[in-house]
């Protein structure tokens, strides 16, 4: 780093803290990954021109930052498996031997480019493990476009971990099935209407057909779908819902079986709307490279990260209310800790040191009664029917 150009507090510290995990080849691709992660942070956009003032002085203009940070996006050297899997392991470290469920999903930019996301559920929202962007108008994708990602999250993970996937219809694909079963992940798959199912009797009928009357179940043990591929069927319609639910999974099917596959809901859809109008406006960048825009994304999912590790210390260490009026958490981790963040930066005090995230799961944030209520209630059905035949 040049010895007269000014740099800030926050980036020294992130600099500091970050070089502990991030070695990369050339020590400036770190200190310009930290100053526009900074620049991320107390903007709290992915809008490039709202970074310049919180970018280092250089004696420059302008435009001049501009074309820098352009050129830093669109370099092939900064991949997330140097500077995001090392500091991501480092948080997940107390993840050992226990239970993880995992969410595979997929958001389209601008109808030109799809994002695919491998993220861990908590909290109420994610953490990205792994993602990848693709000059694709559809959200639909090929398991041959989102292998890379599930493999690029499996080499992420702790060792000896319990494995949930669960995923949306458009994954509803044989050569995924084959790949959870290989690696032993237990997994979940809403499925299509026009699946065709063999149930234990031999008789081979659609989803379409299995579906139950409303506010009713129906549980189908060892059935077999894309001809020779062993699950079990749940199908289920909500008395609240607009349409019947399906879902194929290898574990045991049961009520819980839905309370499961709902989880995505409120993982990877918030994580989504994060990125977009409820957090760092990701619709107004103007990148349109699939380089540029994986590594803004994978440095927006870094400040995710230090942003939600920030907000679930201020809670874990019982200093919630100072930047939260609700009775319970009605901040998320995310908004908590950029909150935070500009707290620190005005009063000049210091970051806390990135510890590792203990195992759990907090609960989800409520900013209202309503909402609280609307999470607590309990769905009730007027009839179940197993055919275990």
């Amino acid at each position: 780093m040049n010895a007269l150009m000014t740099t800030t507090p926050l980036y020294r510290q992130l600099l500091n803290q970050l070089s502990q995990w991030v070695v990369p080849k050339d020590r400036r691709h770190l200190q310009g990954y930290v100053e526009i992660l900074g620049a991320i942070l107390q903007s709290g956009s992915a809008c490039v021109s709202h970074w310049l003032p919180y970018l280092s002085h250089r004696d420059c203009q302008a435009r001049s930052h501009l074309e820098r940070l352009s050129y830093f996006m669109g370099n092939p050297a900064i991949q997330a498996a140097q500077f995001y899997a090392p500091v991501l392991r480092h948080f997940l470290r107390a993840w050992t031997g226990q239970s993880m469920l995992l969410v595979l999903d997929t958001s389209v930019l601008w109808d030109q480019y799809c994002l695919i996301e491998v993220c861990l559920a908590w909290g109420g929202r994610s953490l990205v493990l792994a993602q990848s962007v693709l000059e694709h108008g559809s959200a639909t994708v090929g398991f041959e476009h989102y292998r890379p990602v599930l493999e690029a999250a499996q080499s992420i993970l702790p060792d000896e971990v319990q494995v949930t996937l669960v995923a949306d219809r458009g994954f509803e694909h044989r050569e995924l099935i084959r790949w959870l079963t290989q690696q032993q992940w237990d997994w979940a798959i809403r499925a299509k209407r026009d699946l065709h199912v063999t149930l234990a009797t031999g008789e081979q009928k659609p989803v379409a057909d299995l579906l139950p009357d409303k506010g009713q179940v129906h549980v189908f043990h060892q059935v077999q779908i894309m001809a020779d591929l062993s699950c079990h069927l749940a199908t289920a319609y909500c008395p609240n819902t607009k349409e019947a639910w399906a879902v194929v999974t290898n574990r045991t099917p049961s009520l819980q079986t839905f309370a499961l596959y709902g989880q995505r809901f409120g993982g990877i859809e918030p994580h989504f709307k994060d990125y977009k109008s409820a957090g760092f406006s990701l619709t107004r960048s103007r990148i349109r490279n699939a380089q540029s825009l994986s590594c803004l994304l994978m440095l927006l999912a870094m400040a995710q990260l230090l942003a939600t590790h920030l907000g679930f210390f201020m809670m874990y260490l019982g200093q919630r209310t100072q930047l939260d009026w609700h009775g319970q958490r009605g901040l998320s981790f995310l908004q908590l800790g950029l909150r935070q963040l500009q707290r620190l930066c005005y009063l000049g005090l210091p970051l806390p040191n990135f510890e590792p995230l203990p195992y759990c799961n907090p609960p989800t944030a409520t900013a209202s009664r309503k909402k609280r209520a609307k999470l607590e209630a309990q769905i009730e059905f007027s009839r179940v029917v197993i055919f275990s035949f």
